[in-house]
């Protein structure tokens, strides 16, 4: 796995760091079963909302957690409510297409680490 930061950033320029992480990993598995059930829920044609906003959070908060361990202003975790208005101001899609983009770098196999 690697470590692949992107940014959500919403219309006032605040941006979110996102993240997928085995920490991440193990709490969608925890809440869904397995990491197929959780992908299945968000990219289905009427995504499970309670899913996407489950799994953003924590890849947000993750992100967050990683950037307070050197910043000096650390900045608070997301709560679901804060999630769901970051989903609507951005959509769905774009969000879903985030998610889906930040857990295929991460979880790219790295040849170079497995030798």
């Amino acid at each position: 796995m690697k470590n692949k930061i992107t940014y959500l950033t919403m219309s006032d320029g605040t941006k979110y760091p996102l993240i997928f992480t085995l920490n991440v990993m193990e709490e969608i598995q925890e809440k869904y079963g397995s990491l197929e059930k959780w992908m299945d829920l968000i990219k289905a044609k009427e995504p499970n909302i309670k899913a996407l906003k489950f799994g953003l959070g924590s890849m947000l908060n993750e992100g967050l957690e990683i950037e307070n361990e050197t910043a000096e202003v650390k900045r608070e975790l997301l709560d679901q409510k804060k999630v769901g208005r970051i989903i609507t101001e951005l959509g769905m899609t774009a969000v879903a297409g985030k998610i889906g983009e930040n857990v295929v770098a991460s979880t790219k196999i790295d040849d170079q680490k497995n030798e």
